[in-house]
């Protein structure tokens, strides 16, 4: 006769153990669970008890990032969406932060439940929160945005173009074109369609870049926001690789330049970025644009940037990674939601350092991605 070792009751779900370490770093940090969660039976009610008693007094100071990480993680276990922890810390959602929404333009506010509110969005809607799927938009921007992607968008430019009216889920054709474009950064697309976008949206920070010719294509509209352009951009033109190139490049940016130069002198970097992104709105200078980038291959764009960033010519630090490494904690197989098939052994939970849950890793950037 064989005696059978009982099953453990330790034993739980991969997404149970994830809302059990969720209340854990509550009680790190100290920071109540919104009603009714603190009462309700659930690992996220375990985690917090565990957390409480091991911590006592001596808790985290929450800062707004670290309540903002704790309350998306919170978002994401109700509704089963995957968040990597390992680079989306409170660090991190400081990195992506910003003062206006990308799409609609409006100054974003705090906790006051109206349209203006700043919300982390997965640009991509079948990945979960993940470094590089995330940049920060209104609420309003992000309920109508929701799981549609580039090509809807550009479908509901047209429906507004074609229907003169205003508007459509909210958004007007301009704001729907931006959508459009923050949503193709993370969309692999043909190197011709790639070449023929306009910039209308310049790339988040920390926002991977999927396709090539749009990294070197915010590469060089980014110079202009920074004093010294007119002394890297020429560098830069002795790194293009053959003589009608360059002469591609020079007219295209010859077309482009004046548009940014009409805003003017401002002191406010948002409306600095707004002038560059309206400026592709120039036909001509799209059209010249797609002209010249159509000379060079995406191996020819990417290695553009890369000797371009290490002469420190650009004002943004970019990598270049493999495709596997761009969507590494996406959970693309499973559309961007926890696998609940997972079960795992719940391991004694151990205090965490101070300051974020972990030392994030050397950010893994997809094709020449802006931090």
């Amino acid at each position: 006769m064989t005696l059978a070792a009982p099953l453990s009751h330790d034993t739980v779900t991969n997404h149970e153990h994830i809302g059990f370490e969720l209340g854990w770093d509550y009680a790190h940090y100290n920071v109540h669970l919104p009603a009714p969660y603190a009462q309700e039976p659930s690992p996220l009610r375990n985690g917090l008890l565990a957390g409480a008693a091991t911590f006592g007094m001596r808790t985290l100071q929450p800062t707004r990032h670290v309540r903002k990480w704790l309350q998306l993680r919170l978002h994401a276990w109700l509704r089963g969406r995957s968040v990597e922890l390992v680079q989306v810390t409170p660090h991190y959602l400081q990195q992506i932060d910003t003062t206006h929404c990308p799409i609609t333009r409006v100054p974003l506010s705090a906790a006051t439940l109206e349209g203006t509110d700043a919300s982390i969005d997965r640009v991509r809607s079948d990945a979960g929160y993940a470094a590089g799927n995330l940049a920060v938009i209104s609420a309003k921007a992000n309920h109508a945005k929701a799981a549609y992607g580039f090509r809807d968008a550009l479908g509901f430019v047209r429906q507004i173009e074609a229907a003169s009216v205003g508007g459509l889920h909210g958004l007007t054709a301009a704001q729907w074109s931006r959508t459009a474009v923050l949503c193709s950064f993370v969309e692999r697309l043909s190197h011709a369609e790639a070449c023929a976008l306009p910039m209308l949206v310049l790339p988040p920070n920390r926002l991977r870049l999927f396709n090539p010719v749009q990294a070197l294509q915010a590469f060089i509209s980014l110079q202009l926001a920074t004093p010294g352009w007119s002394n890297r951009l020429a560098r830069f033109e002795d790194l293009l690789p053959r003589p009608p190139v360059k002469r591609a490049f020079q007219t295209f940016f010859h077309a482009l330049l004046p548009r940014v130069l009409e805003a003017g002198k401002t002191a406010e970097p948002h409306e600095l970025r707004w002038a560059i992104e309206d400026a592709w709105r120039n036909p001509l200078a799209l059209q010249r644009w797609t002209a010249f980038a159509s000379q060079l291959s995406e191996a020819e764009c990417e290695e553009l940037v890369s000797r371009a960033s290490l002469r420190k010519l650009g004002t943004t630090r970019l990598d270049n990674v493999s495709d596997e490494q761009a969507v590494d904690g996406w959970n693309l197989d499973s559309k961007g939601y926890v696998p609940h098939t997972v079960l795992m052994r719940r391991r004694p939970s151990r205090p965490r350092p101070a300051g974020d849950v972990a030392a994030p890793r050397v950010p893994q950037q997809a094709h020449l991605p802006l931090q």
